[in-house]
């Protein structure tokens, strides 16, 4: 059965389409036009009931949010090695970082485009600044977040910072980000991806 991906251009579900490219397990993306409202359709909220991108389907399985499509494709597809074994150490790392674009970075991504500043205590992403030198900790010395291997962590992490840095200009672009993101943007599955995200 072919896993299919509901995603749209330009948007969160960029990283479900690099972490597929990253597996390579053959699966289908099928467009939803957010821009058209085909993710508030009936059919469509019955994949994800909050009507939102990415969504993923395989067979009777469904899965929304991209950290869980990243973390489920990293285990349907363990032959690709895109998360540590079961009985690593840095098992408790990887979650941590798999999960923390969404927790954090999406925080910080609020506050720098709304000019917030809630306090730190009561922020769940603490602020921007702890953030960046948080992820500056993450990726440095690499070459990725957990060292040697590449894993659905990166995916997120890369992710939210090559949109933060290259297409928002959110982010200071920090020597450590910038070796980061080399690496990162060099990777075929990610050149793939952004081909035909771009191409929309």
């Amino acid at each position: 059965m072919t896993m299919k991906l509901y995603w749209a251009p330009k948007s969160r579900a960029f990283r479900a389409a690099w972490m597929l490219e990253e597996s390579g397990a053959p699966y289908e993306r099928v467009l939803v036009d957010i821009r058209a409202g085909q993710q508030s359709t009936p059919e469509f909220a019955r994949i994800n009931p909050m009507q939102k991108v990415p969504a993923l389907t395989d067979g009777e399985a469904t899965v929304a949010e991209s950290a869980a499509i990243c973390a489920y494709v990293a285990e349907r597809v363990p032959g690709a090695g895109l998360a540590p074994p079961m009985d690593s150490p840095l098992r408790g790392r990887y979650w941590h970082l798999l999960f923390f674009a969404a927790s954090c970075i999406e925080g910080a991504f609020l506050e720098k485009f709304a000019n917030v500043s809630p306090p730190g205590m009561s922020a769940g992403w603490g602020s921007l600044d702890r953030v960046m030198d948080a992820l500056e900790g993450f990726v440095t010395p690499g070459p990725w977040v957990l060292g040697e291997q590449f894993t659905a962590a990166d995916v997120m992490i890369g992710a939210d910072l090559y949109y933060g840095i290259e297409l928002f200009g959110l982010f200071e672009r920090r020597p450590a980000f910038a070796a980061y993101l080399e690496r990162i943007t060099k990777r075929p599955a990610f050149q793939r991806a952004l081909a035909f995200d771009e191409a929309g």
